[in-house]
């Protein structure tokens, strides 16, 4: 319940992306989960790895989603529809909590709205869909937030400077838009603690 108190509501999503899309109207629109569910009593973050022979961040740890369709009624149901599309999680299982704010990927032009859910009764059975995700990634999230494995860099693109996130656990590198995301929901989390 704090955490949700802290998140926009699911039905301001159109007006954040639409504040943020007027700065990038080329901008193609995406959504993903960011699913959280209590696995041996530890607050536990879904990730994928993308395939390997995917086109844009190909082999990069993520969360599930991807490009809102014309079908979808709204982001929230496009992170839901891709969720169950690329790793098989039943978009009955998901309490969806509310909306970040938007992220914009400068190397794809995505504008991607993160979804919070929550997930009571766990994931589920899972099947991931070969094509486009290559593993499965259920990381603990106290151990995301040890600030020994976050650094940032500053990138420079087209003569603006960028600060990009990072955050290795073990032998998993969640960085870019992902981490951004991640970076974001920590920083709620954190306000909730304080």
């Amino acid at each position: 319940m704090a955490l949700r108190a802290r998140l926009e509501p699911v039905e301001r999503a159109g007006a954040l992306r639409d504040a943020l899309e007027g700065q990038r109207p080329n901008a193609r629109k995406a959504a993903v989960l960011i699913g959280l569910f209590e696995q041996e009593g530890e607050a536990t973050l879904i990730f994928i790895r993308r395939a390997s022979t995917l086109r844009s961040h190909s082999g990069e740890i993520a969360f599930p989603g991807g490009a809102i369709d014309a079908t979808d009624e709204s982001p929230v149901r496009a992170a839901l529809r891709e969720a169950q599309e690329e790793i098989g999680l039943h978009p009955a299982r998901a309490e969806v909590l509310g909306v970040m704010q938007p992220v914009f990927t400068v190397v794809s032009n995505f504008l991607i709205m993160p979804v919070v859910a929550y997930l009571p009764q766990g994931p589920g059975e899972l099947r991931l869909e070969a094509g486009e995700v290559a593993d499965l990634l259920l990381l603990p999230l106290r151990g995301l937030a040890d600030p020994a494995i976050a650094h940032t860099e500053v990138w420079r693109r087209d003569g603006l400077a960028r600060t990009v996130y990072f955050y290795d656990y073990g032998a998993s590198r969640v960085w870019g838009a992902t981490a951004r995301m991640l970076n974001a929901l920590l920083g709620l989390l954190e306000t909730h603690k304080s």
